[in-house]
């Protein structure tokens, strides 16, 4: 299981969500730290400059994430609209 850790951007960008998207949000962010593989049809990495960083979807809904596999630790970058996100 990974541990989680949120930007003050990304928090900020959560709060600023209606509630009942920022409830649908934190459990995929629950689903991701605890089994990444079962939401891979929904994680694509980033191009360009950003590649090191992962997109999850969810819905109309991006949070960028950074993965660090070796300590086991997911960094919330943003979580956004997709129109607000890139």
């Amino acid at each position: 299981m990974y541990q989680v850790k949120f930007l003050k951007k990304a928090v900020n960008g959560l709060k600023a969500i209606d509630p009942i998207w920022q409830n649908r949000i934190k459990e995929k962010i629950v689903q991701l730290a605890e089994n990444p593989s079962q939401l891979k049809n929904r994680i694509k990495p980033l191009k360009g400059k950003y590649s090191k960083f992962l997109r999850l979807r969810v819905r109309n809904y991006r949070i960028i994430f950074l993965r660090k596999e070796n300590e086991l630790i997911i960094l919330i970058i943003r979580v956004a609209r997709r129109s607000e996100s890139y």
